[in-house]
């Protein structure tokens, strides 16, 4: 069994700053990303940020220069630092990971959190 646990949400007026986290535990054999996305009601889910195991990261054109993603390979976690939020950023946010059980490649798979609330208020 594979768990992401998110933690770190919550309300913020706009322009301050929130650190998200998410812990990876379970039968896990090697994880090749990690990243966070967010949904807002009515809208679709959306990539936030990403990180490779390698520390390549990817982020969305709506953050980039306010979010930054960081991992822990070590201790399988990942970090989302938001800082300048805004009323736009409101969303649960949800940490996903693309990982291996086994050395086999057959065990890839994505899994998610269960999310966490970010407000941002004006």
């Amino acid at each position: 069994q594979v768990q992401l646990v998110e933690s770190g949400g919550g309300l913020v007026q706009a322009g301050g700053s929130l650190r998200l986290s998410c812990a990876a535990s379970g039968s896990i054999f090697s994880i090749n990303a990690m990243g966070w996305y967010r949904q807002a009601p009515g809208k679709q889910r959306e990539l936030v940020a990403s990180i490779t195991r390698g520390g390549t990261t990817n982020y969305a054109d709506s953050v980039k220069g306010r979010f930054t993603i960081s991992g822990d390979n070590a201790k399988k976690m990942v970090y989302l630092q938001m800082n300048s939020l805004k009323p736009e950023d409101t969303a649960v946010y949800y940490c996903n990971a693309g990982l291996m059980t086994t050395y086999s490649i057959s065990s890839y798979l994505n899994y998610w959190g269960q999310g966490t609330q970010v407000t941002v208020s004006s």
